[in-house]
């Protein structure tokens, strides 16, 4: 089957298991937490689907990240004055 086969399966899956909740609901009354969470459960499955449904439509070409040129002339020593040296602790004092 064709995912387009697939996700209408679903769909149809979906919309049975939300008929068979409603007629659950009639019953049992739709004031319970449990009734509520499966309502709740069965409207995050179709939303889901539908994310699926447009991830399936969108086109599937491979986005290239964005290149950085990196230039390879140093960098100005300036900028690592006030600095210390990583492990090494402040130049004017001794290690440990």
């Amino acid at each position: 089957m064709s995912v387009h086969d697939e996700l209408t399966s679903i769909q149809r899956s979906i919309d049975d298991l939300s008929r068979s909740v409603s007629r659950l609901e009639q019953q049992m009354g739709s004031g319970g937490l449990d009734i509520r969470r499966v309502r709740t459960d069965c409207d995050h499955l179709r939303e889901s689907a539908a994310l699926l449904r447009d991830a399936a439509a969108a086109p599937a070409e491979p986005k290239r990240p964005e290149l950085v040129t990196i230039p390879d002339t140093p960098y100005d020593d300036s900028l690592w004055i006030d600095t210390d040296d990583e492990g090494l602790g402040a130049r004017d004092r001794h290690a440990p």
